[in-house]
């Protein structure tokens, strides 16, 4: 009974001293606690700032696609991401997608086309037949069309790294000859120079700085490319640097080889553009210059006949 008796007295001096204490600092506590919400309100504001400068299809499109390739890629078997994941980088990688967020939009495309071809055959009235063919076909492009895209941004990365390198090699050849380090003479060309190229050593040096070895940066830059020339220019720095040899001289070979290799491919491209031209001069052009000279004789005998 004494026990309760002094709990019970130690429990109501407590909750006086403790009322007193809070009637005393309730205004101090009031503005700590606006403090602290408009704290985090600056806070969240540069966060929330910093969301909706982003485009639409960041905001949006992006988290969505996100969820989904988190299921659809437990369904993709190994063997095709490890194909996506190698065009993709080829293509230089286009929206920074991965292998999953390309095949979620790839089936989105094969079940979207004929989706939009069946909203837009509604209204005119096609048979079921014809609606469903087309809808077949669109399913099919759906389905070629991302690939196709794909196989379009390689060829223009390789078209760019072909015209370029040489160029860049004689900004590197320089640089080597002037004293620099290779690492040193990549830094001066990434700072010089644009392009696709440029990306491509600016890559190799970041993996280096993270640890990996130069032999193995230059070779997955080599497998990146795609490009012969840039194959066989990694494949005699690799060699020259395990030979001992002066590397400038190897740049210097190499430029010259691979300028004369674009002389070449510009070569074999004017003698290609004749027989390009064909199609279009008989399709269009000569009928129209048959119509200019041979019309008013034309029209001149059906009046005399």
């Amino acid at each position: 009974m004494k026990y309760l008796i002094f709990c019970f007295g130690f429990l109501s001096v407590f909750l006086f001293i403790y009322g007193i204490y809070i009637s005393i600092y309730q205004e101090r506590f009031a503005v700590t606690r606006r403090m602290q919400e408009i704290a985090s309100s600056l806070r969240r504001k540069p966060q929330l700032n910093d969301e909706l400068s982003k485009p639409f299809v960041e905001r949006v499109f992006r988290p969505l696609l996100l969820k989904m390739s988190a299921h659809i890629g437990k369904l993709t078997p190994a063997r095709k991401k490890v194909s996506l994941h190698k065009k993709l980088v080829m293509a230089g990688n286009p929206g920074n997608l991965t292998p999953n967020e390309f095949v979620v939009i790839q089936y989105g495309c094969a079940i979207g086309f004929p989706a939009v071809v069946f909203l837009m055959a509604l209204p005119l009235g096609w048979s079921p037949g014809t609606i469903l063919v087309f809808m077949i076909l669109a399913c099919i492009a759906g389905i070629i069309l991302p690939d196709y895209y794909l196989k379009m941004c390689a060829g223009r990365r390789r078209e760019e790294v072909q015209d370029n390198l040489p160029d860049v090699l004689d900004l590197l050849t320089v640089s080597v000859e002037a004293g620099l380090g290779f690492d040193a003479a990549l830094v001066k060309v990434v700072e010089k120079t644009k392009g696709v190229v440029s990306q491509e050593f600016n890559r190799v040096l970041q993996e280096i700085k993270m640890g990996k070895p130069r032999r193995d940066a230059l070779r997955d830059l080599g497998n990146r490319s795609g490009v012969d020339d840039m194959v066989a220019f990694v494949g005699s720095i690799i060699q020259a640097d395990q030979l001992g040899v002066s590397i400038g001289n190897v740049l210097r070979l190499q430029s010259e080889q691979m300028r004369q290799k674009r002389r070449q491919r510009a070569e074999e491209k004017a003698m290609k553009a004749p027989i390009k031209m064909l199609i279009p001069l008989i399709l269009f052009i000569f009928p129209t210059i048959f119509i200019v000279v041979l019309g008013p004789a034309a029209i001149q005998i059906m009046d005399i006949f």
